[in-house]
């Protein structure tokens, strides 16, 4: 599918480093970005798709490195059907699971561990509930695991692994089983601060330091956050992803911001919602957390973007997070809510506010354009201005 989205305001990379692109038009073919900037008529007169921004935001779409999910679009935490999809709804095009501990039933032997990260992630290798890409199947971290698991999971297609929910006697049990799970080419992400569930343990610092995961999930607390003394260790003595979420301590994210931007180490910081758990279903989670950051600190809104966005494909090997050709095709279109005081979707971040999402674009095909059921409507008029396909682009399909 040829699809383009013309007449573009700002484009934001999801790059911090290099946060704008100069233009109007993204083409997108096949999945994939084929042009950033301006485009010669003929490439979009040949599009089975054209939507006219009407000088709203392009942004890569939001990439939730911690959702909890278990098997379908359904939470049996919140009792749930489609949150998966609703989420898209609120701009998260891409979601990486944070182990499927919400399985109910679900096992804690080696081999029953085993086979849910290895179900979990075949069951999602096809499927895109609402046109997100889901990565699934993480193994949970439990004693009795050997290295040559490790070994069998990463030839099945599984490469992320989870500690902080088995039954260790202390979190230092998790360092050999990081050790393995990274040899064996997975990503490793650990829980941080008070324990989430009855039975499971805290994760401080030390711990931390210990394992040497590659991201500390929920830093800012999930929902309880680390004492505040061991912030700037993790900042200063190891150089672990800090993810800090929208169901977490909203102080402590903040303080995590000021360490890192101050350490100039932003690459490692990373935006998730951590849902659904018991805080809830937040389809508009990782704007939440966007705004907070660009209204409550100095960060400037396009590197909060970009913690939503390219960081996390940095850390997790992705090819989505960027508006940059060779990239995966997931967009999305941003502006101003009708009766808001700004008149754009960078403006109104700045100023604290929830921005409309009034186009989603997956894999090249446009999921919605017009108008997100979360979110109030956009102030420009962004539309689909030429269709060749038998499509409907109001998202009631999704």
């Amino acid at each position: 599918m040829k699809t383009a989205v013309v007449n573009i305001g700002d484009i934001i990379t999801g790059d911090w480093k290099n946060p704008r692109a100069v233009g109007d038009t993204i083409l997108m073919v096949d999945g994939k970005i084929v042009s950033v900037g301006s485009d010669p008529l003929q490439g979009v007169t040949d599009c089975d798709v054209v939507i006219d921004a009407d000088g709203a935001t392009a942004v890569p779409g939001f990439i939730d490195s911690q959702i909890h999910n278990t098997f379908g679009d359904y939470t049996p935490r919140q009792k749930t059907v489609g949150f998966l999809e609703s989420y898209v709804h609120g701009g998260t095009t891409t979601g990486i699971t944070a182990c499927e501990v919400h399985v109910t039933g679900r096992p804690t032997d080696p081999e029953g561990v085993k086979a849910l990260a290895i179900a979990a992630n075949k069951s999602f290798k096809s499927w895109r509930p609402g046109g997100m890409r889901f990565w699934a199947g993480s193994v949970i971290l439990e004693p009795g695991l050997i290295k040559d698991d490790f070994k069998e999971l990463s030839s099945k297609g599984v490469w992320l692994a989870k500690a902080g929910f088995g039954g260790v006697n202390t979190p230092y049990d998790y360092v050999p089983m990081v050790k393995w799970a990274r040899e064996h080419g997975m990503i490793t992400t650990v829980h941080t601060g008070g324990g989430s569930i009855p039975g499971s343990s805290g994760i401080w610092a030390d711990h931390l330091l210990a394992m040497q995961p590659h991201v500390s999930f929920h830093v800012n607390g999930g929902p309880t956050a680390m004492p505040d003394e061991d912030f700037p260790r993790l900042v200063e003595e190891s150089d672990i992803a800090l993810q800090v979420c929208t169901a977490g301590n909203l102080r402590t994210l903040l303080m995590t911001a000021e360490l890192i931007m101050n350490a100039n180490q932003f690459d490692r910081f990373l935006i998730a919602t951590d849902t659904p758990t018991g805080s809830g279903i937040m389809p508009l989670g990782m704007m939440y957390t966007i705004t907070h950051l660009a209204s409550l600190t100095d960060i400037p809104v396009e590197y909060a973007i970009a913690a939503a966005t390219g960081n996390n494909a940095r850390i997790y090997n992705l090819n989505c997070g960027f508006l940059r050709v060779g990239c995966d095709a997931d967009l999305l279109l941003l502006d101003a809510c009708v009766g808001s005081s700004k008149d754009n979707a960078l403006d109104g971040l700045r100023n604290g506010d929830i921005v409309a999402v009034a186009a989603v674009v997956t894999d090249s095909v446009p999921r919605f354009v017009g108008q997100s059921r979360n979110t109030p409507a956009a102030k420009k008029n962004i539309r689909v201005v030429e269709c060749h396909l038998p499509m409907d682009f109001s998202g009631s399909d999704y």
